[in-house]
């Protein structure tokens, strides 16, 4: 945050009464396409970026436990696009995730304008469906919307959202796009290519559809034609990917084991008790760390790749100069091989994996090709 913001952090902005955040204090749709809803409460949101918590705390109002998720602006998933005059558009998002009480996908537009004014504006749901992890591409006069993560009961699987903000008028368009689609996309970039008139999609998550199913990894790229909102498939990688999960999708605890191996190598004997009571406790025994250690070398020739930062949850190994990469969340752990391996080397990579954290977890862990 800058200088304009952090005057806001330490006290209420003086137009904003109790009486007048009880009357703002929790998200609503617009009733026309668009409805300005700029107000003080939403305005002061804005530039503290105070959590929907937070703020309630300030006016000692009931907590969303009691009063429903209040709106606030600190969000994830939220797109930024800087136009030509220098206005900022700030487009939805959620703030939290679905355990918290606060936890809230939003269908607004937030315009930061150079002198420091703020308008906000909401929409119909039938319009602008709460969005988040979307991307926003400047084409021209409009904005193009693409991919949702979304609330997973307003999930359509095997389409794509494509939503078209006009910027003269600030109103929002579905857009029904014909093709080769990606499906429910999220997480991905979108990139206006050199002739301006399509868009370019890559990476990102697929909700697959289905009960229980994982959210996959998009490997393939994909182009949006504005022209006549066409979708064409631009690759079919043919890599071969696995996922392991635990019997009725509970949670694994992979992290944990991977911090107690940290501990143990790091000599942090205080710390690596109290992970291995832990695990103990949840798992019903403690963890092999020793087999923890090997979790991730299969016996198949390989070699281990080295890691980043900022991909705490990846391990990439090479097998016959082929790189393997384990992707490991909350309930699933996928393996994607990103070439052509025999069949045979591809299931012992699965099931030497499957086995060993099923042994790690004290549970039965299980496989299936994605």
């Amino acid at each position: 945050m800058g200088e304009e913001d952090d005057q806001f952090d330490s006290a209420a902005d003086p137009p904003v009464t109790p009486e007048l955040f009880r009357q703002w204090r929790t998200p609503r749709f617009g009733c026309s396409n668009p409805e300005r809803m700029t107000n003080p409460v939403w305005e002061w949101l804005v530039k503290s970026r105070l959590s929907a918590y937070g703020a309630n705390e300030k006016f000692n109002e009931a907590l969303a436990t009691d009063a429903g998720p209040g709106w606030c602006f600190d969000r994830f998933g939220q797109s930024s696009t800087t136009l030509p005059d220098g206005r900022t558009l700030l487009i939805a998002g959620e703030h939290e995730d679905y355990y918290d009480s606060d936890f809230n996908i939003y269908n607004d537009v937030v315009i930061r304008h150079p002198d420091g004014k703020i308008d906000i504006y909401g929409y119909p749901v039938d319009v602008f469906p709460s969005t988040d992890f979307h991307t926003a591409t400047l084409l021209g006069n409009k904005i193009i919307i693409i991919g949702n993560l979304g609330y997973p009961e307003q999930r359509k699987p095997g389409t794509t959202q494509v939503l078209v903000l006009d910027l003269a008028m600030l109103s929002m368009a579905p857009v029904q796009t014909c093709g080769s689609a990606p499906g429910w996309i999220h997480e991905h970039n979108a990139t206006l290519e050199t002739s301006g008139d399509s868009i370019l999609v890559r990476g990102g998550k697929i909700d697959p559809g289905g009960e229980n199913a994982s959210l996959v990894e998009n490997i393939d790229d994909w182009r949006l034609h504005v022209a006549d909102w066409r979708w064409e498939r631009l690759t079919e990688r043919p890599w071969q990917r696995w996922e392991i999960v635990g019997r009725g999708r509970r949670r694994n605890h992979l992290w944990e084991i991977q911090r107690a191996v940290w501990y143990r190598n790091v000599g942090w004997k205080e710390d690596l008790g109290k992970q291995l009571e832990q695990l103990a406790q949840e798992l019903g025994r403690q963890p092999d760390l020793e087999l923890a250690d090997q979790l991730f070398c299969p016996p198949v020739p390989h070699e281990r790749v080295p890691s980043t930062d900022e991909e705490y949850n990846v391990v990439r190994i090479k097998v016959d100069g082929i790189m393997v990469r384990y992707v490991a969340g909350t309930y699933s752990i996928q393996i994607t091989v990103e070439g052509l391996l025999p069949p045979a080397s591809v299931q012992t990579l699965a099931s030497d994996f499957c086995d060993k954290i099923s042994k790690l977890e004290n549970a039965p862990f299980e496989m299936k090709q994605l």
